[in-house]
């Protein structure tokens, strides 16, 4: 019904439009979409139908979502596409994308609860505890304690079946133990809620759950070790991961406005890394190691502050990359950004995953402590030398992530819901790719460092993409970052570890250097050209927030769009680098 409120005040939005101000007379970036309050109406209910059924998120909150996304597609269609600005054009399609995305991950959270249930027959007693506390409804506390009995016996023979149960391990296991753990959560709510305020229900509950929950325990370890003897026993890292296998991947470029083949992006990125490979030989003639990067790349890495000053040295980039920004007019950079990004020193665990630093608002440096082990010290000073931080520091901060982040907060906020890995990770490393045009990185040792990322960007599309194709294993990639971009085995490790653990989508390594080179070639069209100077191109593409980057070029070149618009923008030719 909403929807509809929404859809009949168009008409007179649309006339009040008429007496505003032109476009012309606004402030850059500030033109209006007449799609913002449907766009953010949309992503409201969703996060409200995620918040209600957090604890029911395998179980009940695919079907609550059905509903909820066909109310939405259908009345989409009814909406006058035609009549709508360039702005809104891109929105409604976006929008329109995000609703396909949402109903294909809801479709495979269903299956995943169809596939596992044989597996985990407790899950739907678990289901029908939880939809009774979401309900609120008085429980019949006798019941309830008998069905907490039959879940504990579910899992003592579930688990005893693990070793023969019909899992596909690869692809079902690490899924099957985050359900487990969602299920798990739901039977402590269950009891949380009604434990104390119902005596009948604390007074026949209270042990049956008590062992319940200590069988879920029991399960969940079991499931874990089940796992890792499988990741162990098949690809030597233990490193969990899976899969998601060639039309997954092809599905998911199609939906980030990617329209190429996953083969096809490999190929790009194995010319990128060989024109890297003649670079990184000419820096290391340079340095007297005559084509020998390899050892060119191993002073660099030995070139790194003592142990203390790298915030300091931090500190000096970031301020060196304004100054440069600045004198040669590249981007406006708001004061008030040069202040507020902050710094933290990341933990040696977290170093296990992230072993070079991240930025935004808060930059976490990566450098030892002195609880770390030796060789694990020296691999995170090596891996955090003076070169290869001198290419990343503005690539984190400005006019990276953090100039991002500031301008995501002023401009289109309400597009923070497009998020796409390819313009967020794609900008931060095109201003490494357009700064060594530019001339930035002054000595060998420089480039040395620069180029060691250029070829870990071109390597991650390479590795993860064959991961995804299951053409190789996590120590196979493992193996690859080392041979071909010179990691420090725990680096790579890391890297590895970080790029399959779940935390980040299968595309997540591809976006940087794919991302980049969407930027390059936008930069190609519109500053190349004589069209726009580098300062109006990178200040418009920050006030139009995130979005694929083949929709910010509909904006900033206004491509006629359809309501059926399929991406079609090839934007790769090897670029004659500098």
């Amino acid at each position: 019904m909403f929807v509809l409120v929404v859809l009949l005040g168009f008409s007179s939005r649309q006339a009040a439009a008429q007496t505003k101000p032109s476009a012309q007379t606004l402030p850059a970036g500030s033109a209006a979409s007449e799609m913002e309050e449907l766009v953010q109406l949309f992503h409201a209910g969703l996060a409200d139908l995620h918040r209600a059924y957090e604890d029911l998120a395998y179980t009940v909150l695919p079907e609550k979502k059905k509903a909820y996304l066909k109310e939405w597609r259908d009345q989409l269609q009814q909406y006058p596409f035609e009549q709508l600005s360039q702005q809104g054009k891109v929105d409604y399609l976006l929008l329109a994308r995000n609703i396909r995305r949402e109903e294909e991950e809801r479709l495979q959270q269903q299956k995943l609860w169809e596939a596992l249930q044989p597996a985990m027959p407790f899950a739907s007693k678990v289901r029908e505890l939880g939809v009774l506390r979401h309900e609120g409804k008085t429980p019949d506390a006798m019941k309830v304690a008998g069905i907490y009995e039959q879940i504990g016996q579910e899992l003592v023979t579930s688990r005893n079946n693990l070793a023969t149960t019909n899992l596909k391990v690869v692809s079902s296991l690490p899924q099957a133990l985050a359900m487990a753990k969602s299920l798990k959560k739901t039977l402590k709510g269950v009891f949380d809620f009604y434990n104390a305020y119902n005596p009948s229900f604390t007074w026949w509950v209270g042990e049956p759950y008590k062992k319940t929950d200590s069988l879920f325990v029991q399960y969940i370890d079991s499931l874990q070790v089940h796992l890792s003897k499988h990741l162990k026993s098949s690809n030597g890292s233990g490193i969990v991961g899976a899969a998601i296998g060639k039309a997954q991947v092809e599905q998911a470029l199609q939906s980030e406005m990617i329209p190429y083949k996953a083969d096809e992006l490999i190929e790009i990125a194995q010319k990128e890394y060989d024109w890297c490979l003649k670079e990184m030989k000419k820096a290391a003639a340079e340095m007297g190691f005559k084509e020998d990067w390899k050892q060119a790349l191993e002073k660099v890495k030995n070139d790194y502050v003592p142990v203390g000053e790298q915030p300091a040295f931090i500190r000096q980039l970031a301020d060196e990359a304004v100054e440069y920004l600045e004198a040669h007019d590249l981007i406006t950079v708001p004061a008030l950004a040069k202040q507020t990004w902050t710094m933290e020193m990341m933990s040696p665990q977290r170093q296990l995953v992230n072993p070079f630093f991240t930025g935004g608002s808060v930059i976490s440096i990566s450098y030892p402590t002195h609880t770390m082990e030796y060789q694990s010290r020296l691999m995170s000073m090596r891996g955090n030398n003076r070169h290869f931080a001198k290419a990343t520091v503005f690539h984190e901060l400005i006019p990276g992530h953090y100039l991002q982040e500031y301008m995501m907060e002023r401009y289109k906020p309400y597009r923070k819901s497009f998020y796409t890995p390819f313009w967020l990770e794609g900008w931060a490393f095109y201003w490494e790719m357009l700064l060594w045009d530019k001339g930035f990185q002054t000595s060998p040792e420089n480039r040395v460092g620069a180029l060691f990322w250029r070829m870990h960007r071109c390597a991650r599309i390479i590795f993860s993409l064959n991961f995804h194709l299951g053409k190789w294993t996590p120590q196979q990639c493992i193996d690859f970052l080392i041979e071909k971009v010179g990691h420090e085995r725990a680096n790579a490790e890391g890297e590895v570890r970080r790029s399959f653990a779940g935390d980040y989508g299968p595309l997540y390594q591809l976006a940087y250097m794919i991302g980049a080179l969407q930027f390059k070639a936008l930069h190609r069209e519109l500053v190349d050209s004589g069209k726009m100077t580098d300062k109006a191109f990178h200040d418009a593409i920050m006030k139009q927030n995130i979005l694929p980057i083949e929709m910010l070029r509909a904006l900033l070149e206004d491509t006629p769009l359809k309501k059926d618009y399929q991406s079609n923008w090839k934007f790769y030719r090897e670029i004659a680098h500098k």
